[in-house]
């Protein structure tokens, strides 16, 4: 994978037009692996009728057959042995518990890696100076594989963590103090219950009391994780008159995004707004981050808290009907590209998404990219249909699990 290599060395994060060339070699590279090394691609692009060497320009990467999110819940594909992947992470799966499996090799994780640190100096995340951090996630378990709580994790690596409050504790089922504890909000996170053995349920008294705690430490105090819950918390200080202020340093960091609680989602500037009345933060430091499971790419949001699209990835927005890409500027189906996992194939994944492309003129701090809004998500019945047709063709073939 040597021009998936090349592309992960450039200095420059965010320089689309210098790395289209190399890009392009790089997914053309990656599915020519994927095709010779998991049958299951190979069947779904020969039923296509598209060959890797189609891929001679930037705009044939919209006629790279693209994989639905839903298929990965249907499916596993892996382009190397089960037993020679050091990672394999899940979805947090759909209220059915099918879950996405995604496959790392110790190359996707080490051009992973790069990525992020890159990307996360633009933002001056990496100091050694040492933090607290509160955690809008999952409380480590060993068997929770989650993407998402394995990236909240990896997050509170980027300085010396002095301690760790999970928001989501693991407890055991019939716990009559969890409905308590968690102040009359919704308790059970995504996919949270291992069946007769317990749940992880939403403590916001101990977050409560962490932060108070920490507001009066020397030291930062950082958050990451789901922001439905953040918001929970945020409100829950509001009711109850509770206001800090914070260590200067201390970073609202949030990812993952509202989940089940889609409908409760609140305007930015509202939430913006509760951040500062009741934790004393200021509009620079909350962080957002985008990305999925199924494509792993870290988007990092610019001053202006827009996602500019690195040069790892690409993005074609499509017409929900059509399933064509349409212009900048127009909303449909976010389709995401990218060559960096060789152990899954995800080079290129139709999200249940509904998005813009902006040019990078629209933006106005300075990074020469277009730029991800995120409108909502739907969902299409093209998108299901696809993955129900994807996963018959994968039927004949032998997948290996």
């Amino acid at each position: 994978m040597k021009y998936r290599r090349r592309l992960f060395r450039h200095r420059d994060a965010y320089d689309l037009k210098g790395t289209n060339a190399l890009f392009l070699k790089a997914m053309r590279e990656n599915c020519a692996y994927a095709y010779k090394h998991c049958p299951g691609y190979r069947a779904i692009l020969d039923d296509a009728g598209f060959a890797p060497d189609r891929l001679q320009t930037m705009d044939d990467l919209a006629d790279l057959p693209f994989l639905p999110t839903a298929l990965f819940k249907r499916r596993r594909l892996f382009s190397v042995p089960r037993w020679r992947l050091p990672l394999v992470v899940t979805s947090s799966g759909t209220s059915s518990g099918k879950a996405s499996e995604i496959g790392f090799t110790v190359g996707d994780l080490w051009a992973g890696l790069k990525m992020v640190l890159r990307i996360c100096k633009l933002r001056h995340l990496i100091s050694p100076k040492p933090c607290h951090y509160v955690v809008f996630g999952y409380q480590p378990k060993h068997k929770n594989r989650t993407g998402v709580s394995r990236t909240a994790f990896g997050v509170t690596l980027f300085t010396p963590a002095l301690s760790r409050t999970y928001a989501l504790r693991w407890k055991k089922t019939g716990n009559a103090k969890s409905q308590e504890a968690s102040g009359g909000r919704p308790m059970t996170a995504p996919t949270g219950r291992e069946r007769g053995k317990g749940e992880y349920v939403l403590d916001l008294g101990a977050v409560q009391d962490a932060i108070v705690k920490h507001s009066k430490s020397r030291f930062p105090l950082r958050f990451m994780g789901f922001p439905a819950y953040a918001w929970f918390l945020m409100k829950r200080m509001d009711e109850q008159n509770v206001r800090v202020q914070l260590p200067k340093g201390s970073k609202l960091m949030l990812g993952g995004g509202w989940k089940q609680f889609y409908a409760e989602q609140v305007d930015k500037s509202e939430f913006y707004a509760l951040a500062k009345k009741v934790l004393g933060l200021d509009d620079k430091d909350i962080i957002e981050f985008f990305g999925a499971v199924e494509h792993p790419i870290f988007y990092n949001d610019c001053e202006k808290h827009h996602f500019h699209v690195p040069i790892y990835s690409r993005v074609i927005i499509r017409d929900p009907e059509t399933l064509k890409p349409v212009p900048n500027g127009t909303p449909g189906l976010v389709n995401l590209v990218s060559a960096m996992d060789i152990g899954t194939p995800l080079l290129s994944v139709m999200t249940d998404d509904l998005g813009v492309l902006h040019d990078s003129g629209e933006c106005g701090c300075g990074l020469d990219s277009p730029w991800l809004e995120i409108l909502g998500r739907v969902g299409m019945q093209d998108i299901k249909t696809c993955a129900a047709g994807a996963s018959e063709i994968l039927n004949k073939v032998e997948v290996e699990l």
